[in-house]
């Protein structure tokens, strides 16, 4: 599945180096997303801090916080630890850097020199799995027209029973609970029903 304009993610892309940075943009750009770099893991930090990205990717060899460092930070704090987390390695990955990464909750490894179609590929993935889970947090809270829906089948219910009782008082809680329901009905989206009294 590919990734339409119309709804860009944002992806952090790590690294020191600037020239990497620049060929990472260049090997993103064709997927039209909002990309974000950092130059150290504290840049980094910061940038997830003060935005949600869909995913990041991460050289693993950095001076100061290295990319295993930053990935652990990354996968502690509660803003942040379900961001999956590339990581990028110069070289293939041995038993115990790729133990080490996984334990720390990278999603993938991918090694440089970049084939751009791998990473655009695994990136698609990732950004794909970020959207679908956006749409089913929408869709599981209930929406404004639905909460005053069900507000106002309930006072529906409160009037039928109150208007049922003889006493006199009854009569006029039930009047302004009609007032209630019309109030309520006219913040429904094409809701023309009229209540009478």
């Amino acid at each position: 599945m590919n990734t339409s304009p119309a709804d860009p993610c944002s992806i952090l892309i790590v690294d020191d180096m600037e020239e990497n940075l620049i060929a990472f943009e260049a090997v993103l750009g064709p997927l039209h997303q909002h990309l974000v770099h950092a130059r150290s893991g504290e840049q980094a930090l910061k940038a997830m801090l003060r935005q949600e990205f869909a995913v990041v990717l991460l050289d693993v060899r950095m001076p100061g916080m290295d990319g295993f460092e930053t990935a652990a930070n990354i996968k502690r704090l509660d803003q942040t630890k379900d961001v999956p987390v590339i990581l990028v390695t110069g070289t293939e990955p041995g038993a115990d850097s790729t133990y080490r990464g996984y334990a720390i909750g990278a999603a993938d490894f991918i090694t440089k020199p970049i084939d751009p179609w791998v990473l655009r590929t695994k990136v698609n993935v990732f950004l794909d799995l970020y959207r679908k889970n956006r749409q089913l947090a929408t869709r599981a809270q209930p929406s404004d027209a639905d909460r005053l829906a069900e507000i106002t089948e309930q006072l529906a219910q409160i009037e039928l029973l109150l208007r049922n009782k003889p006493e006199a008082e009854t009569a006029g809680l039930a009047d302004r609970i009609t007032e209630v329901e019309r109030a309520v009905g006219t913040l429904l989206p094409g809701r023309t029903d009229h209540y009478s009294a």
